[in-house]
């Protein structure tokens, strides 16, 4: 039996895009980078996450994977937006 694959197909028209000039994409909604604005720019690398074993109920899990692939990404935003909101206001 063939395995349902869970990648959804792109909508994107890649071919139309791979024959596109430059000079033809529409940039009016990007903002100038200036080179003061570089000096002050500062890379931040993610922090690592932390692998476990976590025990939600079921409910919980199909619920966050019928929001499509990423559903482990959306399910650490929503903890982490919870943390940040017991974070007392002065730090």
């Amino acid at each position: 039996m063939k395995e349902k694959s869970t990648a959804r197909k792109s909508r994107t028209d890649w071919n139309r895009l791979r024959a596109m000039r430059d000079d033809a994409i529409d940039c009016s909604d990007i903002p100038e980078i200036k080179p003061d604005l570089l000096k002050t720019m500062v890379v931040r690398m993610p922090e690592r996450k932390t692998s476990l074993s976590l025990r939600l109920d079921p409910v919980v899990v199909e619920w966050f994977r019928k929001q499509g692939p990423g559903y482990q990404t959306r399910m650490n935003a929503v903890l982490k937006a919870y943390v940040d909101t017991q974070k007392p206001a002065h730090a």
